[in-house]
């Protein structure tokens, strides 16, 4: 039996703050599949819970024994009216559990959940430089839609941002 077949897909609680937050910046502090560079507090990410929740938007969560190992959300691609079935999502999974079917999961979830809610399009913002994540991203049907260049600055180089989409159907 893998890994993912002991995991549960289930809607975050507020429990699951602490274990999000420990992703959340461990992503922040290591990689640049986020622009931040300072680490969250607990308050930060409880006001990204509330701010999720009060709109509508999902955040669903893997996990295994209690613990969550991952999280994927979607939220606003852009505040105009006109974008409104558009979102743009972010899925994350801790290190130590990456590349054992986790972040595919989240993501059938969240394409699932997106559907239902009567989206339209799906967006992915991605540092250009993350090939790891665009290939994950093309087998769920996303293409490659555009490249803006050095719109990021994070650990001391500009950043490329990939965005890629899917077409819900």
């Amino acid at each position: 039996m893998s890994q993912s077949d002991n995991v549960i897909i289930r809607a975050a609680a507020s429990t699951d703050l602490p274990q999000i937050l420990e992703i959340v910046n461990h992503a922040i502090l290591n990689t640049t599949s986020n622009y931040l560079y300072e680490a969250q507090t607990l308050a930060d990410q409880a006001r990204w819970f509330e701010d999720k929740k009060s709109k509508g938007f999902p955040i669903f969560v893997a996990d295994i024994n209690g613990t969550a190992i991952g999280f994927g959300t979607y939220g606003t691609f852009r505040e105009k009216i006109g974008y409104q079935f558009t979102v743009e999502h972010s899925v994350y999974v801790a290190p130590d559990h990456v590349e054992k079917g986790i972040g595919k999961q989240l993501m059938l979830a969240l394409i699932d959940s997106a559907k239902n809610e009567g989206y339209h399009t799906m967006i992915g913002g991605i540092d250009a430089a993350n090939t790891g994540s665009i290939e994950f991203h093309k087998k769920f049907g996303f293409e490659e839609t555009g490249v803006i260049k050095e719109v990021g600055f994070k650990f001391g180089k500009w950043l490329d941002l990939q965005f890629m989409q899917l077409i819900l159907k």
